[in-house]
């Protein structure tokens, strides 16, 4: 029986590495990417997990879309059982403040870069009437991100966009599943400039059972998982409370200066 084909994106680091190593481990074939050299690394690492499959690497910019066009092609035509959407730019500080071009790399990735990809193979699921799909969101995209503006939007047109197509794919079996973590211990605020922030210097999440969360809801065809009970009380308060409250409290834990220090001893 062949193998099945995964893609994943953003799967140098943190829960999109963990999400590859899980699908490794399952003896899925690889395809992963990511915008940084270390994806070599990455699917060096791979390679060795007991059980694994074939692993093939791609640095590419999917911020383009050259390079979106460029992952489909290292495909080489092979269908596509399972994609798993992770790949995303993080950006602290004040809207304003942020310089244009960082800016764009965050929606040009977050948001452009994944829904070309999600349209590519999408339709090739949809021809062949069969796949899963794994959409990265966020509990940010239920807050107005004061401090944190551009990500906290993008990741709410990604929570948005995967109900929609998973309700429009209803009478297929392709399904799309929508992982929503709260803040975990990756490099994301560290390249977002955030380390000066609570959010920033708090504990966080484990990228390995976030990511377990996201594969096993996803295998099960359920259309969301948020992981984390703190982070599923958050999401539902954050359903019944004004935006504008939402963005006062998102100031408190994400405005520059705010990070939480140990006291002396």
């Amino acid at each position: 029986m062949e193998r099945q084909f995964v893609i994943v994106t953003g799967a140098s680091t943190g829960i999109g590495y963990e999400l590859a190593r899980i699908c490794a481990q399952q003896g899925f074939d690889l395809l992963i990417a990511a915008d940084e050299p270390e994806i070599e690394k990455a699917a060096a690492k791979l390679r060795s997990e007991p059980g694994a499959a074939a692993v093939d690497a791609l640095h590419v910019d999917l911020a383009t879309e050259g390079g979106v066009a460029q992952l489909y092609a290292a495909a080489k035509g092979r269908a596509v059982d399972v994609l798993m959407a992770n790949a995303g730019r993080g950006l602290g500080h004040a809207f304003l403040d942020q310089n244009l071009d960082r800016i764009r790399e965050v929606i040009d990735t977050n948001v452009t870069g994944t829904t070309s990809l999600l349209h590519k193979v999408g339709n090739e699921m949809r021809r062949r009437n069969k796949g899963r799909i794994l959409i990265t969101g966020s509990i940010a995209g239920f807050t107005p991100g004061s401090f944190q503006a551009v990500y906290n939007a993008s990741k709410s047109y990604l929570n948005s966009l995967s109900f929609a197509l998973r309700e429009e794919l209803r009478d297929t079996e392709v399904s799309v599943t929508c992982l929503m973590p709260g803040a975990t211990e990756t490099a994301f605020f560290e390249r977002a400039d955030m380390l000066d922030t609570k959010v920033g210097s708090e504990p966080k999440d484990d990228p390995a059972l976030v990511a377990r969360a996201g594969f096993d809801a996803m295998m099960n065809a359920k259309g969301d998982v948020v992981t984390g009970f703190k982070n599923k009380m958050q999401s539902a308060i954050a359903n019944v409370t004004p935006s504008e409250l939402l963005a006062k409290q998102h100031r408190k834990v994400a405005e520059p200066g705010t990070a939480k220090h140990e006291p002396a001893k």
